[in-house]
């Protein structure tokens, strides 16, 4: 499992480079090609014994983060959101712009704070990260507007669970490296696609799906749980220690029902515990995927995470581990994708 190198990396969306650079360096020698595109995402190829059909795989490798937008003149620094980060989870959080300079998200005290601030979530524009600096241009000596700031996070793992950054979707990433390094030979070609810029628009799937041209694909990510502290059962997505979830609706996107059922009885074959992704909201690279170019038969398994887009987030290794032999069975049974 990759997991722990891949969540201390920094790669908000637009500047994954370093993400790219250890995957990279880490697969390349078991897979028959591999390339860098124009965008930045990372594609691997395995060719299959018989070669009937084109499967991709794709996992995202850019977090959520943030942008310096402006300094102001007492040295501290706005800043606004890369991707969806709701403001309730930042205040009081550390943080690195550029992956040197350390820095706190700060709010106005809560005894000076008007009533209907009190009220209401803060605005990213009412929010500062406070580096030290004693003035503005003192400030700029260390940074400069356009910087990337990431949550500065420890990974940990305690029994069955582990926490940290970015696990949207680095636990995808970390699984398709764990496909790899099966190294078995499967029927069908296979493509992993490690792409850019989901969190901002799904940029990178589209270019993906155009020089590949897949006949099937299935994204591998890290989705919402919603076994949280105080919240119904009836609105839990997904539950921790389930299984992998298998999602057939998400925004802007029906899963293809050749591809669901095809992934549901690989699963009931193998005695792979599954649940549903119940919660609709949200979108993934499969959207993406399926109405680019001709379109591509798309699905979803992923992996439940507790406190999505947060600075920490949390997995059950079970869940991680079924989720590898649920793609490893895909690939084994590849013909199912052919009915």
């Amino acid at each position: 499992m990759y997991l722990k190198e891949l969540s201390l990396i920094n790669g908000t969306s637009g500047d994954e480079s370093r993400v790219r650079n250890f995957i990279k360096q880490q697969i390349q020698s078991k897979v028959d090609e591999i390339w860098e595109d124009r965008l930045g995402n990372l594609i691997a190829f395995k060719k299959g014994t018989r070669a009937n059909r084109k499967i991709l795989f794709a996992a995202h490798m850019d977090e959520v983060g943030f942008m310096v937008t402006n300094v102001d003149e007492d040295g501290t620094l706005c800043f606004a959101p890369v991707g969806s980060v709701e403001t309730q989870v930042v205040i009081g959080k550390q943080v690195r712009i550029n992956d040197s300079i350390p820095g706190v998200i700060g709010f106005k005290p809560i005894h000076l704070q008007e009533k209907d601030q009190l009220l209401r979530p803060p605005k990213f524009e009412e929010l500062r990260i406070y580096i030290g600096a004693k003035n503005k241009d003192e400030a700029l000596k260390m940074v400069k507007v356009g910087d990337y700031v990431n949550f500065v996070t420890e990974y940990k793992e305690d029994g069955r669970r582990a926490s940290g950054k970015a696990f949207d979707d680095r636990v995808g990433c970390s699984v398709l490296m764990d496909v790899i390094d099966i190294q078995k030979r499967y029927e069908n070609d296979v493509y992993f696609a490690f792409v850019v810029q989901e969190e901002v628009g799904l940029r990178g799937s589209a270019v993906v799906v155009e020089q590949v041209k897949p006949d099937v694909a299935i994204v591998i990510e890290g989705t919402i749980a919603g076994d949280d502290p105080g919240l119904e059962k009836d609105r839990w997505s997904t539950h921790l220690g389930e299984g992998p979830a298998v999602t057939f609706m998400h925004s802007g996107y029906v899963v293809n029902q050749r591809v669901f059922q095809a992934i549901l009885s690989v699963a009931e074959k193998h005695g792979i515990p599954y649940q549903f992704r119940r919660r609709t909201q949200g979108s993934t690279d499969a959207g993406r995927l399926a109405r680019t170019g001709p379109g591509t038969a798309a699905g979803v398994i992923s992996v439940p995470t507790r406190y999505i887009h947060s600075p920490v987030c949390m997995i059950d290794f079970e869940d991680y581990a079924n989720t590898v032999r649920l793609i490893e069975k895909i690939l084994e049974e590849g013909e199912v994708f052919a009915k």
